[in-house]
């Protein structure tokens, strides 16, 4: 079975989402549609799909499923897409996916599976820290004062990090980013007295989410 995988959020995601569904459900092969890989060259697209969620997947998805259709006509056995729930409404989520979906030509007769992750991809990873955070090499000399930090200063559940933060309408997502707190509380040793540097946090974010899942 041929699933073309439209996912939210960004490289890293993708890279550690993939290789988890291939491994659960071996008797399918997933092929990502988004976000849409980067081409090399100097000057990279700023707008290209990394980081899209919600209303902007929706916009992603629009873009490219009649592209995949018309270039891979009848390649298709399932489309599944995967977003954040980002605190909003699931049920509203899924309407707004679907009827999206229902007004693409050639997508009526494609099984279409939609599912999310409250709040968001990394709350898989606290729920299931023991053989996730705790095991990897990377984070296992530090991963209890990570836990602490977690717990204590950014109140988050063990047991349930799905119900971390509420919903900003303003912003249309979480007030508080469960991603950015996981984060923080993996380079507190290092930045106790020094300015967090950007690409050295965007290199724990890539650690964390692609090489525990």
């Amino acid at each position: 079975m041929v699933v073309w995988v439209f996912a939210g959020g960004g490289e890293a995601e993708v890279r550690g989402l993939i290789p988890f569904l291939t491994q659960n459900f071996p008797g399918c092969q997933f092929q990502r549609k988004t976000p849409v890989r980067r081409k090399p060259g100097p000057k990279p697209n700023p707008l290209m799909s990394y980081g899209r969620t919600g209303k902007s997947l929706i916009e992603q998805i629009q873009e490219q499923l009649p592209i995949a259709l018309k270039a891979e006509r009848n390649q298709c056995d399932l489309i599944f897409v995967f977003d954040d729930l980002d605190c909003r409404n699931p049920e509203t989520q899924r309407q707004n996916i679907s009827e999206s979906l229902s007004t693409i030509p050639d997508c009526d007769q494609i099984p279409i599976l939609i599912g999310f992750a409250a709040p968001e991809l990394e709350s898989w990873i606290i729920a299931d820290w023991d053989n996730s955070i705790a095991k990897h090499p990377d984070f296992r000399g530090r991963q209890e004062r990570m836990r602490w930090w977690l717990k204590t200063k950014a109140n988050i559940s063990f047991d349930h990090p799905e119900s971390f933060s509420e919903y900003d309408s303003q912003r249309d997502c979480c007030q508080d980013k469960l991603s950015e707190a996981l984060i923080q509380s993996s380079i507190q040793d290092e930045t106790d007295n020094q300015e967090i540097d950007f690409i050295k946090t965007l290199m724990y974010a890539k650690k964390i989410i692609s090489h525990v899942l």
